[in-house]
């Protein structure tokens, strides 16, 4: 794996929940433009003649968006209490820092989503402190990404989502309107499928990938309830949700066998699909090749007892337990990530098409103030989810996505198949709290 931008960390998301996602690795999504000149090779204040009082390792993983590397260089240049140098990690961040947080004091601060074995082994700092002002700023699904048995463990940089797109010339030549619910979108998808073009492309695997968490989501469920205390689909409503999957992989509305997979907007760009599951950040790939024949929504309720949803994926500024300098490292990332909002209005909007991790900025973005940008934005405030989440295990993650591959792929029995997952998932809850 080359340069991951921000699109593949939500794609890995949900590869942590829901199985095996063929995540979208190296190419560039960002927009057009030329990125903030480059101050040094090591970013770091300029030359004054007070030395500081320490210096400050800051981890990123190789974002893929042109100017997002010099950008959080001078970030970091424009810091005026230690000097801050900035590592860029090509390659398999996350393995990286896994092992830094075993093992090293450095970086002192860096970028992730906080897990549960992080916190139950010391690696990480809480930092309700310096988030305690601004709390309310962030969506509830963003900041649970960085939440661990009440604690916030890092504060969110940029959001990023997936949405329905949909070609509004097909659906109206079809006589088709945006679908409402899940059997709406079947429907759609079955009277869109003809002349060559497939109603609906949600992956190469058939939306195992990609619409588990949704669809729980549109039968008003969840990963986990209660404080993460219990099991949030051990309910008939997430096996008839799962059965839908089945209903299409077998109607023969789904494109598979796409030359890319769900997070590239080819398919739906040439006229593949009319419509794709896909995200935020092929706006504007999707609006160069389509102008304005397209539209988005969020994934259809079941039922009126059901909603509508859209996931939801931020990495947070962390900082590493072990660092000689928590004090600081705090201090640092309280400047940048909540008090120079500017930066992070920048970060989120500048280098690609994410959105701010704080609500007041979104209202800020002028990609965001109209048109689809304005409904994505919509969509986050009001029907974001976390994707698994911190204290959802790779074990649990395993088995529930097994089940929903046997029952959209094998035609399994979704009651049985979703009781098995709801067992492993309830032996893990025991395991971590007892």
């Amino acid at each position: 794996m080359q340069q991951r931008n921000r699109r593949s960390f939500l794609a890995l998301a949900g590869m942590s929940a829901v199985g095996a996602v063929a995540a979208a690795c190296g190419s560039n999504t960002g927009r057009p433009g030329d990125p903030p000149p480059s101050t040094a090779a090591s970013a770091g204040p300029p030359p004054s003649t007070s030395a500081p009082k320490v210096t400050l390792q800051q981890w990123y993983h190789a974002y893929g968006e042109d100017g997002v590397q010099d950008a959080v260089k001078n970030y970091a240049a424009s810091y005026p209490n230690s000097l801050v140098k900035v590592q860029w990690n090509p390659g398999d961040y996350d393995s990286k820092i896994v092992t830094a947080l075993q093992n090293s004091a450095v970086p002192d601060v860096f970028e992730a989503q906080v897990k549960i074995d992080w916190v139950r082994q010391n690696q990480v700092v809480a930092l309700d402190d310096i988030i305690a002002p601004v709390k309310n700023d962030f969506s509830p699904a963003v900041l649970a990404a960085q939440t661990v048995e009440g604690k916030v463990y890092g504060i969110p940089q940029a959001v990023d989502t997936q949405v329905l797109f949909y070609r509004k010339s097909l659906l109206q030549a079809a006589g088709v309107q945006p679908p409402q619910t899940v059997d709406e979108l079947i429907d759609a998808a079955g009277k869109l499928s003809k002349d060559g073009v497939k109603g609906l492309f949600v992956g190469n695997d058939g939306g195992v990938s990609t619409l588990t968490g949704p669809l729980m989501w549109s039968a008003g469920l969840d990963y986990l309830k209660n404080n993460n205390r219990e099991v949030g689909f051990d309910d008939p409503r997430a096996a008839t949700a799962f059965g839908k999957l089945h209903t299409l992989n077998t109607n023969g509305s789904l494109l598979l066998g796409a030359p890319a997979d769900w997070s590239d907007p080819g398919a739906f760009i040439d006229g593949l699909a009319a419509m794709q599951w896909t995200g935020l950040w092929n706006v504007p790939k999707i609006r160069d090749a389509l102008d304005e024949d397209f539209g988005v929504l969020a994934f259809p309720k079941l039922d009126n007892s059901g909603a509508p949803s859209v996931p939801v994926g931020a990495y947070g500024a962390m900082v590493n337990a072990k660092s000689a300098h928590v004090d600081e490292a705090k201090a640092f990332v309280k400047w940048l990530w909540i008090d120079q909002t500017n930066d992070q209005l920048e970060f989120a909007t500048r280098f690609g098409f994410h959105l701010p991790a704080r609500q007041s900025l979104v209202a800020k973005a002028d990609s965001l103030s109209s048109g689809v940008g304005a409904d994505v934005a919509k969509f986050v405030q009001e029907n974001s989810h976390l994707i698994g989440g911190p204290v959802w295990t790779q074990q649990s993650n395993t088995a529930l996505s097994d089940a929903v591959a046997k029952i959209a792929k094998e035609g399994a029995d979704p009651v049985a198949q979703t009781k098995t997952a709801v067992g492993v998932a309830q032996a893990e809850l025991k395991r971590l709290f007892g």
